[in-house]
């Protein structure tokens, strides 16, 4: 199911990724929200969660600082980002049930932020990569570039089929 659900939703993202603009990467909305970089990065990481919550039983900051990876191209993003994908898809090809019952826990020494099942872990990246492809498509939207499809086509798309049938 989640290898599914994790062709399906790594289709979607490559293409809003790949609209991103090599020179827009220090963009930001609004001093609250996150650069392009850093939004499109973590997105780009999102699938690796997937790998960790299944070969790992915890992550705890306080044990090792998240130091996200510096990109700065959509090449080497898409680049990164694929590479992810395939190891997550690895990785639960050969993963029993068994495994995915288990316990999973993200923390920063004794403050616990996420628990639950590697299972629900996975649910969760799954999610979070959902999320924050839908905000980088707000940002997008914000810089007048045109937003792919997601589960249907998008405002920009039906307007292109308006045009050409016209």
């Amino acid at each position: 199911m989640f290898l599914r659900e994790l062709d399906s939703e790594a289709a979607i993202t490559r293409k809003m990724l790949s609209r991103i603009p090599d020179d827009k990467y220090d963009w930001q909305p609004h001093p609250k929200s996150m650069t392009i970089r850093q939004l499109a990065n973590h997105i780009a990481e999102l699938p690796g969660w997937i790998t960790m919550a299944i070969t790992t039983d915890e992550l705890d900051f306080s044990q090792k600082a998240y130091q996200p990876v510096q990109i700065s191209d959509t090449k080497e993003l898409i680049g990164m980002f694929n590479e992810l994908v395939a190891e997550a898809k690895e990785t639960l090809w050969q993963t029993s049930e068994p495994v995915l019952e288990k316990k999973w826990v993200l923390r920063e020494g004794d403050v616990i932020y996420l628990e639950g099942t590697k299972t629900e872990i996975i649910r969760v990246s799954l999610n979070q990569i959902t999320h924050h492809r839908a905000q980088l498509g707000v940002f997008l939207r914000l810089l007048d570039i045109p937003i792919p499809g997601t589960y249907g086509p998008s405002a920009d798309e039906h307007e292109f089929e308006e045009v050409a049938q016209a």
